[in-house]
């Protein structure tokens, strides 16, 4: 599992500088991560090393990851941004 350093650094990562995965990503990574099993946390780790052109295709529509962890990811943030913060 994460510590308190790797998740702030994390929290820093999810700033991605483009409003629209901001808005997804930072409060993912504040309020969901911590509650991710240890392979999920580490598939978000590996979420946030794509690339942004990626990332805003991946999240602004239908187009999904071929790695199948990946987008299982994408729809995970997708359903938390959806809920804004509500108990999935």
């Amino acid at each position: 599992m994460l510590d308190n350093d790797e998740l702030k650094a994390l929290q820093w990562r999810s700033r991605r500088g483009m409003l629209e995965l901001d808005v997804l990503l930072e409060p993912f990574t504040r309020e969901a991560l911590v509650n991710l099993s240890e392979a999920e946390q580490q598939t978000y780790i590996r979420l946030l090393a794509c690339e942004d052109p990626d990332l805003f295709s991946w999240f602004m529509s239908d187009a999904r990851p071929e790695d199948r962890q990946l987008s299982a990811m994408v729809d995970k943030v997708l359903e938390r941004g959806r809920y804004k913060g509500e108990p999935m």
